[in-house]
């Protein structure tokens, strides 16, 4: 195997999401520290994938895969990652705008970390409220049938932490050696749509890796522009990747009575959350 290329390489996947990739993808150009740039597209038919052709035409650190269809968030970031050959890899959702020295920054933080590290960024919204999914622990799927409380998994952020250690960060900015991401298999492909960052990141601490937010890099995440689109698509594979993410993880060790409890949880609150995401 031949040596890693210095620098980031920053893997987006795009779906329907015309109305960020420019902008994100001229910042990702722009960073300090990123030497590649891989789009993936899952099946657009709004212009994004035009958007990211132009984009490409002028700067030669952009490649792009235009999928015909939609195989699913995991399957292409896989895909942008066998595609680059950078020592670093940043997964970078395209509703997420970053400032020229954000990677690089993440970057210092984890080059400092005496061994393999997953980092995160403090995510915000337009109005400077925190994203609730930067900062997560395990969710315990058989303690959340018993107490209401334990269904929030959000970590509140510690200011006096420059980089915090979590359970997870978001998949929506992701920042790891690539012999760590390599080491562990990647995103397992048989999530669709969410949780697979949950994995990701519980796979990434069990191969001894520290999971961490950098407190003091702010990024402005745009949330869910690619999810509008399918609303309901999108609630199916949340609920979908939930159960997965339990069986893998935590259905062996729980009774059947709580397997099954688990699995009517997950399942009943479906319809409900269906209906909320139709009538917004």
């Amino acid at each position: 195997m031949s040596a890693a290329a210095p620098g980031i390489a920053a893997i987006v996947v795009s779906h329907q999401s015309e109305a960020t990739i420019a902008d994100c993808l001229a910042r990702l150009l722009a960073c300090t520290a990123v030497v590649q740039v891989r789009v993936v597209d899952n099946g657009s038919t709004d212009g994004t994938l035009e958007v990211v052709q132009r984009q490409a035409s002028l700067d030669p650190r952009l490649r792009f895969i235009g999928n015909p269809d939609n195989p699913g968030f995991s399957v292409a970031c896989n895909q942008g990652a066998r595609a680059s050959d950078a020592e670093w890899l940043a997964f970078v959702n395209p509703d997420c705008l970053l400032e020229p020295d954000a990677l690089a920054r993440l970057l210092a933080h984890a080059r400092a970390y005496d061994g393999d590290c997953l980092l995160g960024a403090d995510l915000v919204d337009e109005h400077g409220r925190r994203d609730a999914a930067a900062r997560r622990r395990d969710p315990d799927f058989a303690a959340m049938l018993r107490d209401r409380a334990a269904r929030d998994v959000a970590v509140p952020p510690d200011p006096s932490c420059t980089l915090q250690p979590v359970d997870a960060v978001s998949g929506a900015l992701m920042l790891l050696p690539r012999r760590l991401f390599e080491r562990i298999g990647g995103f397992d492909e048989g999530y669709r749509l969410h949780a697979e960052d949950l994995d990701l990141c519980r796979r990434a601490r069990a191969a001894g890796a520290v999971v961490a937010v950098a407190n003091d890099v702010r990024v402005l995440h745009l949330r869910g522009v690619s999810s509008r689109a399918r609303p309901l698509f999108v609630e199916w594979h949340k609920h979908r990747g939930l159960w997965r993410y339990f069986r893998r993880f935590d259905a062996t060790r729980a009774p059947w009575p709580a397997r099954v409890a688990v699995w009517c949880a997950i399942w009943l609150r479906f319809p409900f959350a269906a209906l909320r995401q139709w009538r917004t």
